[in-house]
């Protein structure tokens, strides 16, 4: 009814398919998944380069003299060691090499350590990772707003009801059902379908277990363009060329594997974001000899939309029988 897709895929033996496209990867993962690895590409690449910055240090002696300078401070002031220039100051340590590599990439610069002209390669690495750091920030933002702004979020305003009917308008049998939306904003460029899925066989006994049928459908507008202004009610005439056709009150009930997938799609006018809301009915989920009550009604000069009656239905007299029984017997009259 939410419009998932009740399909398992299984022995997908080209999983590399997916890291191929790693972006869209990320925002395909649950938000757990998502915000461990915002949060490791982070850390891990603080680490990554406080491991560096501390190789650094090490190798051109800085750790040593600031050793010195904690012992004794006036040797460092008046000593031998006095003219001695580090490649980054005030690391001492690999927890300050961490603490300056955070500096360096979220630019926080507290202004207790600092790189020298000392060393080209710090200078390099301070280059690199302020580049790196730049590419983390763009793929794990993105990554983030596209999770917060999915089109399905804004889909979770867009209804349908909880039961089609099929009932006669115009003379005819029509499957029926409700759509509305729940915003003051409007979806631009609305349009709506059905498909029937089911289990079919050919006549060389080639069985598709998920048939999918596209079926015509009709609404107040015309075609399959929609203006949601109000909830509308959208139907599908049964006739010859509809998969219902030979369907009966008797029987509905008997077709297991028949369902009926409705997809409304269109544009979320504050965002530009093209969105998708979809659900289904099963065969018990069809109202035969049922309409839905109304629930629009003008009230001082506006028209006022009554939501607590939006999937309710009334009985009316409908014919027990199918639409072609119903057409042969118009024709036989």
């Amino acid at each position: 009814k939410n419009g998932a897709c009740n399909v398992a895929h299984k022995n997908i033996r080209e999983q590399g398919r997916f890291l191929q496209d790693v972006f869209t990867t990320l925002v395909d993962l649950k938000w757990p998944h998502t915000l461990l690895i915002f949060t490791m590409s982070f850390l891990c690449s603080w680490l990554l380069f406080g491991m560096v910055w501390w190789l650094i240090a090490f190798a051109h002696g800085d750790l040593d003299h600031s050793t010195r300078l904690q012992r004794d401070p006036a040797e460092g002031a008046a000593g031998p060691a006095a003219g001695f220039v580090p490649c980054v100051t005030s690391i001492h340590s690999f927890t300050s090499a961490f603490l300056f590599s955070i500096e360096v990439q979220v630019t926080i610069g507290f202004g207790g350590r600092m790189v020298t002209e000392e060393c080209p390669a710090a200078i390099l690495v301070l280059i690199v990772q302020n580049i790196v750091g730049l590419v983390i920030n763009a793929i794990m933002l993105g990554c983030i707003f596209m999770k917060t702004s999915q089109a399905h979020r804004r889909a979770e305003t867009l209804i349908f009801s909880k039961h089609a009917v099929i009932a006669l308008r115009e003379g005819r049998l029509c499957f029926m059902l409700r759509v509305g939306d729940l915003r003051k904003s409007m979806i631009i460029s609305a349009t709506i379908r059905m498909q029937v899925v089911k289990k079919t066989a050919s006549l060389e006994g080639e069985v598709v277990p998920l048939n999918q049928i596209d079926i015509q459908m009709e609404n107040p507008v015309g075609g399959n363009s929609i203006f949601l202004v109000s909830p509308l009610i959208i139907y599908h005439v049964i006739d010859k060329n509809s998969p219902l056709y030979d369907i009966s009150p008797m029987n509905l009930h008997h077709h297991e594997d028949l369902e009926i997938i409705v997809i409304l799609e269109g544009v979320v006018e504050t965002t530009g974001i093209t969105t998708q809301a979809r659900t289904s009915y099963l065969a018990d989920e069809i109202l035969w000899g049922q309409r839905f009550v109304p629930i629009v009604a003008e009230e001082d000069g506006r028209y006022s939309v009554d939501y607590s009656k939006f999937g309710n239905t009334v009985k009316v007299p409908t014919p027990s029988c199918t639409a072609r029984q119903l057409e042969e017997d118009r024709s036989i009259m």
